[in-house]
C-alpha cells in the first residue's frame, strides 16, 4: 500500500541531491497557470457576470448574486449543530490566544544622538480570504485565515468560498456559520481562480483587496502565481503533507492513523514516515491495512494518496540521518515520535509546524491547538512560514535625524554615493550644508 525508500548503508547526499531522493507529489502550477490566465482576465473585464458564468460552468449552479446575503449568514449560524458550534468557538478562542501574542509593537533605535530609526507595524487595508469547498468543507480554514487578520488589525476582511449546488448556490452553511461566529459579513460565492481574480481586480460587488490568503487546489495556486506582484499572497499552497520522524519507541497504531489522517484530504496528499527502526516500519505497514479498511474516503483519496509517489516509508541508519532527511524534506506538518522528542524537535530547521510526542497529532493542529494550519507545502518550509499575524503586517521604517546627526555622517553618505556613481545622491546632502554642488 505504501512504498519504501531505503537510505541505509551509504552516506546521505547533500542539499538538492538528498531532496531528489525523497517522495513528492507532481504539482505543475506552471501548466495550470496558462489555463487560469484567460479566466482571470475574463473576471477583470466582465466582473460579476463572469463570476456567475464560471459558477455555473464549474460548480453547476446559477447564482442570483455573488455576495452572500446577510440573512443567509444569520440563518446558517442559527441552524448550526450545537456541538459543531461549541467546537468552532473553542477553536476560535485558542487561535486568538496564540495569535494575539504575535502582535508587534513599534520599536525605536537611537542610532546616534539626534538620529533614530523607528519601525512601526501597519496592517494591510483590505484582505481577501479563501476557504476551499471541494472534496470537503473547511470551516477550520475560515478560522485560520480570519483570526490572524483580525488580530493584526485589518479593517476590511472579505471571504470567498465556492458556490454549492445543494445549498442553492451559497457556500457550505458551516462555512457561513463560521464567518458569522467571527463577525465576517462580507462573503462571496466564488471559487478557485475566479475568487482570487475577484479579489485582485475587484468587481461590481467586491472591491479589490491588497492581499489574498488561504489554501486551495492547483487552480488557486496558479491564480496566486498569476497575481504575484499585483497583490500580496501568502503562498502557493500545494497538496497537504505529513512527515513523521519516529524510532522504536513510537506506537505503530498512532503512526499509521496519523499518516491516514492526512491521506484522506486528497489523492495527492503526502504521507511520509522516516525511521531507523525496521520493526516499526513493518508494524506500521501492517497496521495501515485494517485502519484504511475502516476509514471513509478509501478509494477516492486514502489509497491513491498512500500508494502515490508522494508517500513512502523512508529507512535511515539513525536519528541523525533522520533529522537530515526531514530537514531536507521540509514538511508542511512534521511529527516527532521519538525518545526525548522535545530535544529532537528543537533541532528541526525546516517544517511548517512541528508536533512533539505522541499526544500532539497533526489533527490537533488542524483544529484546536491554537496554532495555524495554513502552512507552506512542497518543501517551501525551508524559506517560508505559515500564516500568522505577521503575514498581514507591513514594517515601515521612520527615519528621524537632526541637522547635527546628519552632519556627523554626511561625508560618508557623499563618499558612498560617489562610489556608486550616483553623484546626485551626494548633492542632496551637500545642498543642506552649503557645500559645492553641480551648477553652483
Amino acid at each position: 500500500m505504501i512504498s519504501r525508500i531505503d537510505l541505509r548503508g551509504d552516506a546521505l547526499p547533500q542539499g538538492a541531491a538528498l531532496r531528489a531522493l525523497l517522495p513528492r507529489a507532481d504539482f505543475d502550477v506552471s501548466a495550470a497557470l496558462e489555463k487560469v490566465r484567460p479566466i482571470c482576465e475574463d473576471v477583470h473585464h466582465r466582473g460579476d457576470a463572469a463570476l456567475v458564468e464560471y459558477a455555473e460552468k464549474f460548480d453547476g449552479v446559477r447564482l442570483a448574486q455573488v455576495r452572500v446575503p446577510a440573512e443567509a449568514l444569520s440563518k446558517a449560524l442559527a441552524e448550526l449543530d450545537p456541538q459543531v458550534r461549541a467546537a468552532l468557538e473553542e477553536s476560535i478562542k485558542r487561535a486568538r490566544t496564540v495569535h494575539r501574542e504575535q502582535r508587534r509593537s513599534p520599536h525605536t533605535v537611537q542610532v546616534v544622538p539626534g538620529g533614530s530609526v523607528t519601525e512601526k507595524w501597519v496592517p494591510v487595508d483590505r484582505v481577501g480570504l479563501y476557504a476551499p469547498g471541494g472534496r470537503s468543507v473547511y470551516p477550520s480554514s475560515v478560522i485560520m485565515n480570519v483570526v490572524p487578520a483580525q488580530e493584526a488589525g485589518v479593517e476590511s476582511i472579505a471571504l470567498a468560498s465556492p458556490a454549492q449546488a445543494e445549498f442553492d448556490g451559497l457556500p457550505h452553511p458551516t462555512i457561513l456559520a463560521a464567518c458569522a461566529l467571527l463577525g465576517i459579513d462580507e462573503v462571496y460565492a466564488a471559487g478557485g481562480a475566479t475568487a482570487v481574480a475577484m479579489f485582485a481586480y475587484g468587481t461590481e460587488s467586491c472591491p479589490p483587496a491588497d492581499m489574498v490568503t488561504g489554501p486551495g487546489n492547483i487552480w488557486v495556486a496558479a491564480a496566486k502565481r498569476y497575481f504575484t506582484g499585483k497583490i500580496g499572497i501568502d503562498a502557493e499552497a500545494g497538496p497537504t503533507e505529513i512527515a513523521i520522524l519516529a524510532d522504536d519507541t513510537a506506537d505503530p497504531v498512532h503512526v499509521a492513523s496519523d499518516l491516514i489522517s492526512q491521506a484522506e484530504h486528497d489523492p495527492l496528499a503526502a504521507a511520509v514516515l522516516v525511521t531507523d527502526s525496521l520493526a516499526l516500519a513493518d508494524a506500521v505497514e501492517k497496521e495501515l491495512a485494517p485502519q484504511v479498511a475502516a476509514s471513509k474516503h478509501i478509494e477516492d483519496r486514502i489509497v491513491p494518496a498512500l500508494e502515490g509517489r508522494q508517500s513512502a516509508i523512508v529507512l535511515v541508519d539513525g536519528l541523525e540521518e533522520g533529522l537530515r532527511v526531514v530537514n531536507a524534506y521540509g514538511a508542511e506538518h512534521l511529527e516527532i515520535q521519538t525518545a526525548d522528542a522535545t530535544a529532537v524537535a528543537d533541532r528541526v530547521r525546516n517544517a511548517g509546524a512541528v508536533f512533539v510526542g505522541p499526544w500532539a497529532p497533526v489533527s490537533l493542529g488542524d483544529y484546536c491547538a491554537g496554532s495555524n494550519h495554513v502552512l507552506p507545502t512542497g518543501g517551501c518550509a525551508c524559506h517560508s512560514s505559515g500564516l500568522s499575524v505577521q503575514s498581514f503586517l507591513r514594517g515601515i521604517h521612520i527615519v528621524d535625524y537632526s541637522e547635527d546627526a546628519l552632519a556627523e555622517v554626511a561625508q560618508h553618505v557623499v563618499t558612498l554615493a560617489e562610489a556608486e556613481d550616483l553623484p546626485a545622491h551626494g548633492a542632496a546632502i551637500k545642498a543642506r550644508f552649503g557645500w559645492k554642488v553641480p551648477g553652483k
